[in-house]
């Protein structure tokens, strides 16, 4: 029998948890918040716009779920650590921190100035260090539960996307450093990376037509996208004490594309001349 996702994730799962987000005025992170604040935790939102953050707090308390949103642009470390200072006045010790903020574009290297290449390595892989090492002073510990989303560019090169390469290699070795540094004090350090995400601006970007969707599709060995919920729940399990033995964990939430492509011309054997 084929176990959903809902016989896991109950109601009232997440009651009594504190989670901080970063990055959280939208999309896959956007998605965590709201999982956490449907499941009773109380959710805090960081974003370099207070407009946006703003929103998206909004939007899960008129769902009656528990959030504030404070400005603070991730590569800007003195602004996360006063971040951490507010949600930490206001809901106490941190149970769970969401590093998920994130900048990309496609883009050859020929043609990649070095401030476009810093600028991703500023908000991923910089803007990761200031949330995780602004946040140890606020985090329950032990118990505390530190994710960084990451992406299968870390491992895999991928034409076009070296800066996000770069970033996201960084993003896992900190994360899995941490997990060696912190596990002593009881706090758990890991990482997702999110494969092709269907509810997201970045895949309608990507794939702005049905012919380009289902061609990309069929390169996923599970023959579909994910979805934010998918992250989500996952997300959720790692901050909960049913994963209270992992960290330095880089979990792939992909539908199997860091495989590499199973689409039927991959599978097809060579022909012979």
């Amino acid at each position: 029998m084929t176990t959903q996702s809902a016989d896991i994730i109950r109601p009232g799962a997440c009651t009594g948890q504190i989670v901080f987000v970063a990055g959280g005025s939208g999309g896959i992170n956007l998605g965590i918040a709201q999982r956490y604040a449907e499941l009773g935790a109380s959710v805090a939102l960081i974003s370099r716009s207070q407009e946006r953050v703003d929103a998206a707090a909004a939007e899960i308390t008129s769902r009656g779920g528990i959030a504030m949103g404070v400005e603070a642009d991730v590569r800007d470390s003195a602004a996360v650590l006063q971040a951490f200072e507010k949600v930490h006045a206001a809901y106490g010790d941190i149970d769970v921190v969401i590093s998920g903020a994130a900048g990309n574009f496609l883009a050859p290297v020929i043609g990649l100035s070095t401030n476009a290449f810093r600028t991703v390595i500023d908000i991923d892989l910089i803007g990761t260090f200031n949330v995780f090492r602004s946040c140890y002073d606020f985090i329950a510990k032990p118990g505390a539960s530190l994710i960084a989303i990451t992406a299968g560019q870390a491992v895999r090169p991928t034409m076009f996307q070296a800066h996000a390469c770069a970033a996201k290699a960084g993003v896992n070795l900190l994360t899995q450093t941490l997990a060696m540094e912190w596990g002593p004090a009881g706090i758990r350090v890991n990482g997702i990376a999110p494969g092709p995400i269907g509810d997201t601006e970045g895949m309608a970007r990507l794939a702005p037509n049905p012919e380009i969707t289902e061609r990309l599709k069929s390169r996923i060995p599970l023959r579909d996208y994910g979805t934010k919920s998918d992250i989500a729940d996952l997300a959720v399990f790692l901050g909960s004490a049913n994963a209270k033995y992992i960290s330095g964990a880089i979990l792939d939430c992909d539908g199997g594309s860091i495989l590499g492509d199973a689409s039927a011309d991959a599978l097809a054997p060579p022909k012979r001349n």
